[in-house]
């Protein structure tokens, strides 16, 4: 694994995430709206993704679309920083090939879910604080449970005199199954796409065909992904007890069944449309900045 190939990605993440991060946030909202409750019975405050824009920006403040973008900036670094340079390492030494010498799509959902897991795991404890910082908001639109961190740093202190070290990775199993569905669709997707765009001679210029290539991966993604998502963002948000326990669910089993029985089938797809306006852009610019960067490395031999 290449220090370059790591460092490359981790900068191609933070330069996306700047842009899509509001959308991030209203997507916790919205996932976190109506939490165990049944369809209709709750007051909704964010009507749609647009509605949500504007109902963020008139109680939290234009500032609160940015909410939680330190901890994510650190989150998405971390994950992509291993992603990327664990794919461009299964590339380059022929891992993902075929015996033909074609990019497999089976080889590249395997080593894009090992990236995947491996950049999560290593990233939870920013997730966590991220999804909880994202979803504070005014009294009057607030969902979800509501921590009181002031800041990043006060979040990682507060969650560790809650439940130690371990409490920083609480839900990281379900993060894990996330990661894994999600950055093996997206890598796998991306890969073949690629090949197919220039063996097809349909996108042959690079920085097109990266970008066509990340769009279509990233929506890939955004099917994907979203049923765990909700899940990963349902545990990572909830309050904990003296023991240090969940309030509501009791790990990722528990949290899908109470899902499925209080929300139904459209609980797991809550937020996706502002899932999809997230992840399509951000796999389009991650990927397109991480194949730019490759380049300008190659070019001048950094």
């Amino acid at each position: 694994m290449a220090t370059s190939d790591f460092m490359l990605g981790g900068l191609a993440s933070v330069g996306a995430t700047v842009f899509t991060n509001p959308i991030e946030v209203i997507k916790t909202r919205i996932q976190l709206q109506g939490e165990l409750a049944a369809r209709g019975t709750y007051v909704e405050p964010y009507k749609g993704v647009l509605n949500a824009f504007i109902t963020v920006a008139k109680n939290d403040g234009m500032i609160g679309l940015q909410k939680g973008l330190v901890p994510a900036l650190y989150f998405q670094f971390i994950i992509n920083s291993f992603r990327l340079s664990i794919y461009t390492t299964a590339v380059d030494r022929h891992w993902m090939h075929n015996k033909n010498g074609e990019i497999s799509y089976g080889l590249g959902l395997m080593w894009g879910a090992i990236g995947g897991v491996v950049g999560s795991y290593c990233s939870s404890p920013f997730f966590l604080i991220k999804t909880q910082l994202q979803s504070q908001a005014a009294k009057q639109i607030a969902v979800g449970y509501q921590h009181s961190h002031t800041s990043m740093s006060h979040a990682f202190k507060q969650i560790y005199n809650e439940g130690g070290i371990f409490g920083l990775w609480r839900g990281s199993m379900a993060a894990l199954a996330r990661a894994a569905i999600g950055s093996g669709a997206q890598i796998a997707t991306f890969g073949k796409t690629k090949a197919l765009l220039v063996e097809h001679d349909l996108v042959t210029h690079p920085t097109l065909n990266s970008f066509s290539s990340g769009l279509i991966a990233g929506s890939i993604m955004s099917l994907a992904i979203t049923p765990p998502d909700v899940i990963t963002t349902r545990l990572y948000n909830q309050g904990v007890d003296v023991h240090g326990r969940g309030i509501y669910y009791n790990g990722w089993l528990d949290c899908i069944v109470k899902i499925f029985r209080s929300e139904g089938i459209y609980g797991m797809y809550k937020g996706f449309w502002a899932n999809y306006m997230r992840i399509a852009p951000h796999s389009t610019l991650v990927l397109l900045f991480f194949d730019e960067f490759c380049a300008v490395r190659e070019k001048y031999h950094l």
